[in-house]
């Protein structure tokens, strides 16, 4: 008599906790505190070196600048993407204007 090994039953992963979501996105709100300090100090750090590599004294305020810039548009990001997430009833996309991830073909 042959031997059939039993269909194994699908588990699925158990979701986040409340708790754990929370933390996840406290995580997140903190990197907006971070990012905008951090992108300013690497664009001052880089206009300070091209300047010594070019002799020019104006590339260091291009780089505070455009870090500046760089910190902010990432700050609006993640809080628009923030405050999208939070919001009850909206369900997460897939990018192709589907609400989800079923493949229609």
């Amino acid at each position: 008599m042959p031997f059939n090994r039993p269909i194994p039953e699908s588990k699925r992963k158990p979701k986040a906790s409340n708790g754990f979501k929370s933390l996840v996105e406290a995580e997140k709100l903190l990197q907006i505190a971070f990012v905008m300090p951090s992108a300013v100090v690497i664009g001052w750090v880089a206009g300070a070196w091209a300047d010594s590599l070019l002799h020019q004294k104006w590339i260091v305020i291009a780089g505070v600048v455009f870090g500046g810039i760089s910190g902010l548009f990432y700050v609006i990001q993640t809080a628009v993407a923030a405050e999208k997430a939070s919001l009850p009833g909206r369900a997460p996309r897939n990018g192709k204007g589907k609400g989800s991830g079923e493949n229609p073909s």
